[in-house]
């Protein structure tokens, strides 16, 4: 009985959460196709020179004097439903607009706002997807990406990714677009399965920042050694930023992760589980220009995690070399004659995010040649 018990409520309990998920994702969806309703309609009224831009804050003033208690209708974000719809009006379904009352007008806008055909077949992306994202996703899609085909991959990703508003903004800030796909690799050789060397390919990407990491807090002796020890404890100290860097399929199993075959100890930097490619993942860490005998490091790594770590229904782990510099052309001209698959990528820190800030040396004499 206490089976059935436990079932009847798993059941249940199953069915109202997906109830009430749906419920968000309806609400979300009405919530998105007026905000689109309204950005049209003070588009049409602002853009034509009937209404100035004052007439959006009084609007807005009025809404919250009237409406006590609500919420995501101020003059700002009245302005942010105009830009939303100004920058997506490409999805507008248009019937009949020649209505003289305007409450008749907005109506029909909101009935038929979005052309789902078009977002289906020329974005491919599913309506319900479009517009299950939360309206603060769309705008920093919107405000920081101008690419429209960058858009769509953002849009994408934030699809599959579930992304947060904080991880969309990271993802953004990272410059994922730029940045996936480009991993220097020798995953074409080394993993049998097409769909997975694809798979595996977009899951890394040719450069990571790390900016919560400063690699210069660092003790003068032993120098490399530090620097790596100090990136490392970065990372695990951040381990949550990190995964959300690398990925949300990646799984942390440990740091200096111990290694035994044939009485020799091997320890690598950092262990991870990836769910989608369902096989381990070495990353090795390393401060100074990519060097051939990191490969070979990382090789051997790779060996001894297929003979003693490895499942049997897991696939061969795969390893990638994290450093600060390298020449791509010689890196994807090296890593094919190993035959682990393997990856390398470069790194930003903390450091390098402060220096980018800061004006060239150029610019500083010039500064002080106009003083004088």
């Amino acid at each position: 009985m206490n089976k059935d018990y436990d079932n009847a409520v798993k059941v249940i309990k199953t069915a109202i959460l997906n109830s009430q998920l749906d419920a968000l994702k309806s609400i979300n969806e009405k919530q998105l196709i007026l905000y689109y309703a309204i950005g049209k309609y003070i588009s049409l009224n602002t853009r034509n020179g009937k209404w100035g831009e004052s007439v959006i804050d009084e609007i807005g003033n009025r809404l919250n004097a009237e409406l006590p208690g609500l919420r995501g209708f101020s003059s700002r974000n009245l302005r942010n439903m105009r830009q939303f719809y100004e920058e997506w009006k490409m999805l507008e379904h248009v019937k009949n607009d020649n209505l003289e009352d305007a409450s008749a007008k907005i109506q029909n806008i909101i009935d038929c706002s979005i052309n789902i055909e078009y977002i289906n077949s020329v974005f491919d992306i599913d309506i319900h997807d479009f517009l299950s994202l939360s309206f603060s996703n769309h705008m920093i899609i919107i405000s920081k990406v101008k690419s429209m085909v960058e858009r769509l991959f953002y849009l994408k990703q934030c699809i599959s990714n579930r992304y947060s508003y904080r991880e969309l903004k990271i993802a953004i800030s990272n410059d994922d677009y730029h940045h996936q796909g480009q991993l220097s690799n020798n995953f074409e050789k080394t993993i049998s399965d097409n769909s997975r060397v694809i798979k595996a390919i977009n899951s890394f990407k040719d450069q990571y920042l790390l900016d919560y990491v400063n690699a210069e807090e660092i003790d003068v002796r032993d120098k490399m050694d530090v620097d790596e020890k100090v990136i490392e404890n970065g990372i695990v100290h951040n381990i949550k930023r990190f995964i959300l860097t690398f990925g949300k399929d990646f799984a942390f199993i440990g740091n200096q992760y111990h290694l035994e075959v044939f009485g020799e100890d091997q320890y690598v930097d950092l262990l991870f589980f990836n769910r989608e490619l369902n096989c381990l993942v070495a990353v090795e860490l390393k401060t100074g220009k990519f060097k051939t005998s990191y490969l070979g490091q990382l090789s051997g790594y790779l060996a001894v995690l297929d003979k003693c770590e490895r499942k049997e229904h897991e696939n061969l782990p795969i390893g990638i070399i994290l450093c600060k510099d390298m020449n791509k052309s010689f890196v994807d001209f090296v890593i094919r004659d190993y035959n682990s698959p393997m990856g390398v990528s470069t790194y930003k820190d903390m450091s390098d995010k402060v220096k980018e800030h800061l004006p060239s040396i150029e610019e500083l004499t010039k500064l002080l040649d106009s003083d004088d």
